[in-house]
């Protein structure tokens, strides 16, 4: 079988006056950059490098990161932006935040989810039922990611939301994060991977 053909996003502009046609906000930068915190924390207990944040105009709503791949016996559900959603729906029907309803339920389609990895399929399908109304992500999952999936193709659950998508936003400090981690995971997740190799040519199809 020929191997897929791999094509790592093209950087999007961030600077928001030079990028507001490719859908960047102001406060993108910022939101991201605690995005890659929550990876960074996640990298130095020995997890997989991803951070995610949720935020609208106002501010972080809530954070979370990868967990479960430091002991040798992984998980696939604790994923950053599974964490991360969980946290959101678990938020107090009481809150005063700005963006919530009359009942203090948030508006998820005013919402933003920021994450240091493409989402795979479970993590793009639970975003989308969300109703979350933009993704940006940093690095693409050319194993598992699924944001870059033909939604109109999706059954009527998923290809409903008209959800915005920023791929490749901060990629490098990103990429960067997971040679780190795949030159040295003392867990081995992952290790011989078609992620992992692509990652250590630094998100390269082929040697060069």
């Amino acid at each position: 079988m020929t191997p897929p053909t791999l094509h790592p996003p093209e950087a999007q502009p961030e600077n928001p006056s030079s990028g507001e046609q490719a859908g960047i906000h102001a406060r993108d930068r910022e939101f991201m950059g605690l995005a890659l915190d929550q990876a960074e924390t996640a990298l130095s207990a020995g997890d997989f490098p991803v951070g995610c944040i949720i935020a609208d105009d106002t501010g972080v709503i809530v954070s979370g990161r990868r967990s479960g791949t430091a002991d040798g016996t992984a998980n696939e559900i604790d994923h950053a932006e599974i964490t991360t959603l969980r946290k959101f729906y678990g938020l107090s029907a009481g809150t005063s935040h700005p963006s919530a309803r009359r009942k203090g339920r948030y508006v998820p389609s005013r919402l933003t989810l920021y994450t240091t990895m493409e989402p795979c399929l479970m993590c793009f399908g639970a975003i989308l039922i969300s109703g979350i109304g933009r993704l940006v992500w940093a690095y693409e999952d050319v194993m598992g990611g699924a944001a870059s999936l033909s939604r109109p193709s999706l059954s009527p659950l998923y290809s409903g939301n008209p959800i915005r998508i920023i791929p490749g936003f901060r990629r490098a400090e990103s990429l960067e994060l997971f040679r780190r981690f795949f030159r040295n995971s003392p867990a081995g997740y992952w290790e011989d991977s078609l992620l992992a190799a692509y990652t250590l040519r630094g998100g390269r199809e082929t040697p060069g």
